[in-house]
């Protein structure tokens, strides 16, 4: 029977500073080739991750404004779309010169049969003395009622606000539509006609076009103007009020000026 006997590693002893020492153990070459594997291994794994949360904080703000950009685009199209329509011609346009503010609600989203609620986030500009807008501030439009209406509907609004009045009123924290406040509507959608007011001296006019189904006619009583700061935050990159974008022009975005051109012209 023949003994074998295993030779151990033997330990070495390195020093490591004044009266210190340190003890070792040698690997053997295969063992270390696995370790430099593992630790390179290790190390790429970490620039990776490194890497894409540098690329996840880089497109955050580009992320975060798809949203506001989308209204905007939207809003931009619907003034286009109401300034190409027959029965708009002769009651839009010679009012949009006049103007001293638009706000664009391009998607109300309504629900329900007869009497429903609605929702929809828009863009405010305001025209200034040189005769151009704003960039816009973001608010909401919630409540109210609809009208004659069978399902859901996505409908669009532009309210043309007339007077210094109107301005100042939908400026506000919470502007709520109806009491002393004059607004002429005027409807069209579905083959409809359009339902105008004959109230000439109106602080807002408000223009709605439907896109499909059963569209009667739209009531804005009760309707709830809020501005939206958090998504003018997200826009513009800091936080700041409606206000301030709209009547100082502390905030810019060139990805707004093709709808600030359009409306001016």
């Amino acid at each position: 029977m023949k003994l074998m006997i295993e030779r151990p590693l033997t330990p070495t002893l390195s020093r490591k500073g004044r009266g210190s020492e340190v003890c070792t153990f040698p690997l053997p070459l295969r063992e270390r080739d696995r370790v430099r594997v593992a630790l390179g291994m290790g190390a790429k794994a970490l620039s990776s991750i490194l890497l894409l949360f540098a690329l996840l904080m880089v497109s955050e703000p580009a992320r975060a404004q798809v949203d506001q950009q989308q209204v905007v685009n939207r809003s931009l199209a619907t003034v286009e779309r109401l300034r190409s329509d027959n029965q708009f011609k002769t009651t839009f346009d010679p009012w949009l010169v006049k103007a001293r503010a638009v706000l664009v609600v391009p998607d109300l989203y309504k629900a329900g049969f007869v009497l429903g609620g609605q929702f929809g986030n828009g863009a405010l500009l305001v025209r200034g003395k040189d005769g151009t807008f704003s960039y816009p501030g973001f608010y909401s439009l919630s409540g109210g009622s609809v009208g004659l209406q069978i399902g859901a509907e996505d409908v669009s609004i532009v309210f043309l606000i007339m007077s210094e009045r109107g301005l100042n009123a939908v400026l506000q924290n919470k502007f709520k539509i109806g009491g002393e406040m004059q607004i002429a509507v005027f409807v069209a959608g579905g083959g409809e006609e359009v339902n105008t007011t004959t109230n000439m001296d109106a602080d807002i006019r408000a223009y709605a076009l439907g896109a499909v189904g059963l569209f009667g006619s739209l009531s804005l009583e009760g309707a709830v103007i809020t501005p939206r700061d958090s998504w003018n935050e997200s826009y513009y990159g800091k936080s700041i009020p409606s206000r301030d974008i709209v009547l100082d022009g502390a905030a810019k975005n060139p990805q707004a000026d093709q709808l600030r051109d359009f409306l001016a012209h």
